[in-house]
């Protein structure tokens, strides 16, 4: 069971989004939060898988409030909830360890879908709008450690990491470099080890601002 807390600071939007998500096998919305002050208490309190972040609260911001959850840890996920898809601070959280972001007006079965998908740690969340949104934002300026760290990659990571730029899944990574899907885990796993990032977002984002991948090639 997928435990997921709601933080939006309308009320109408966390009513909407318990009801699509509570109908659903294998998640369950176990608490809601108003604003990011709120929603790193609750955290603390009821520990949930994911949480639903809007990027503009009161009190406390859904990117102030995504970099003081990621900083501590694996738990939980955050998905980032936006009403714009070009916008400068959903990429700030994606940077901070957001694992991806749904825009507000999407249809209950992309919801539902995108929750899943960032639950399971599987793949980026609209892989083509997440991309857009990294090549609009992404400056290339590596730090050191980046740029030792894309060194170090062998080059099946390499190939791993342009097709994690892709937003391609472990299956479909299979099946494009004919291997098992334990060895494609283990190969992407390495990849954000040597990188230091925490999902694949990360890798990705890591990977334009070295200039391993230029706007346009993924």
């Amino acid at each position: 069971m997928t435990r997921i807390l709601i933080a939006d600071d309308d009320s109408l939007v966390r009513m909407g989004l318990q009801v699509v998500l509570d109908g659903e096998d294998g998640l369950e919305v176990v608490g809601e939060a108003a604003d990011g002050r709120a929603a790193l208490q609750q955290v603390r309190d009821l520990d949930p898988d994911l949480v639903i972040m809007d990027i503009r609260m009161p009190n406390l911001d859904g990117l102030a409030a995504t970099r003081e959850l990621t900083r501590t840890g694996d738990r939980p996920r955050v998905l980032i909830l936006t009403t714009f898809e070009l916008d400068e601070y959903v990429y700030e959280a994606l940077r901070a360890g957001a694992s991806g972001f749904v825009l507000k007006r999407v249809p209950p079965a992309e919801l539902i879908e995108a929750v899943r998908v960032v639950a399971g740690g599987e793949s980026m969340v609209y892989p083509a709008a997440t991309r857009r949104l990294v090549e609009r934002f992404a400056a290339p300026s590596p730090s050191p450690e980046q740029a030792r760290a894309i060194g170090m990659l062998t080059d099946r990571e390499r190939e791993v990491l342009r097709l994690l730029a892709q937003g391609q899944s472990n299956r479909e990574m299979s099946e494009q470099l004919f291997v098992g899907m334990e060895t494609v885990k283990s190969h992407v796993g390495s990849v954000l080890l040597k990188l230091g990032v925490r999902d694949r977002t990360q890798a990705v984002i890591a990977a334009y601002e070295t200039g391993f991948i230029r706007p346009g090639e993924a």
